[in-house]
């Protein structure tokens, strides 16, 4: 019995993941992650890397992160507490859809999380207080392939659904993106 429903995006290689799972008396049972059947849509990587955040306030904005080859990785992004937009641009040279972003909410109530794949930045902005969140990585966390992109670049045009109240000084100052920017290797 199939544990996920893969819903394609405007995006390609960008999946929208609907979680099934079970409840009865004593609560649920959710599967986040299966090895085959991620491997049928084509995520063949192994997990390398799991990380768990939590955002304590409403309109916070974290991003937009991604890491570059030789280290560039696929993500699957679920939301354990809480409510997200969560927000994918591609960044892939020669993609036809170059710079085009799309956003998903993202709860712990509609069962959802993203796959992010190599080549796309990734941030979110938090819907409600004390969001939690659960990232599974295909590339473990390499400092000197690490890149970002300003969330408020003109260029992507983010359409951020509610005021930003707080972001990081680290991200605030993240460079906005040059004429020359061609994309990223995927």
């Amino acid at each position: 019995m199939a544990r996920f429903d893969f819903r394609a995006t405007p995006i390609p290689g960008l999946m929208l993941v609907e979680r099934q799972h079970q409840e009865d008396s004593r609560g649920f049972l959710s599967r986040l992650y299966c090895v085959e059947e991620f491997r049928a849509i084509g995520i063949n990587a192994p997990i390398s890397q799991i990380n768990h955040t939590l955002t304590g306030h409403r309109g916070t904005m974290r991003g937009m992160h991604y890491q570059l080859p030789p280290h560039a990785e696929t993500k699957l992004v679920s939301c354990l507490h809480g409510e997200i937009f969560d927000v994918a641009v591609d960044l892939r040279r020669n993609s036809p859809t170059f710079l085009k972003w799309h956003g998903e909410i993202l709860s712990a109530a509609n069962w959802r999380s993203l796959v992010i794949p190599e080549g796309f930045a990734h941030g979110f902005q938090t819907l409600s207080d004390d969001c939690e969140l659960l990232y599974l990585h295909t590339a473990s966390y390499e400092q000197t392939s690490e890149a970002a992109v300003n969330a408020r670049d003109p260029r992507l045009k983010i359409e951020w659904p509610i005021e930003i109240t707080e972001i990081s000084d680290r991200d605030r100052s993240h460079p906005m993106l040059s004429a020359e920017f061609s994309g990223v290797a995927a």
